[in-house]
């Protein structure tokens, strides 16, 4: 579980104030930003909203998720990370057998 959403299929009317009302239901919002595009300043029709507890999240994507606001069904997911350079270790696609986990080769 996370404190932190991701909000996707926003309607482009909605704003700030109002994703943050809307969350605000389920918990203390300690923040709620829209992403807008920067040349255009128009709404990229998703944002990132963060609780202060990662129960009050789960509470709202539970009851969010797939909502109707403004006409759009919004998805409600828990934010991932992004991933920064280098190499990444997963589960799913483990480093080749010649290769040790700093990158080196090893044969």
């Amino acid at each position: 579980m996370a404190k932190k959403l991701f909000v996707g299929n926003l309607p482009f009317s909605m704003t700030d104030d109002s994703l943050m009302q809307l969350f605000a239901a389920y918990g203390t919002v300690v923040s709620a930003n829209i992403v807008f595009d920067k040349f255009s300043h128009r709404s990229k029709g998703f944002a990132f909203v963060e609780f202060g507890t990662e129960e009050e999240a789960a509470k709202a994507r539970e009851a969010l998720d797939g909502s109707e606001q403004d006409g759009r069904n919004i998805a409600v997911k828990d934010a991932l990370p992004r991933p920064v350079g280098g190499i990444l270790v997963d589960k799913i696609h483990p480093l080749s057998p010649s290769f040790d986990k700093e990158g080196e080769c090893t044969g």
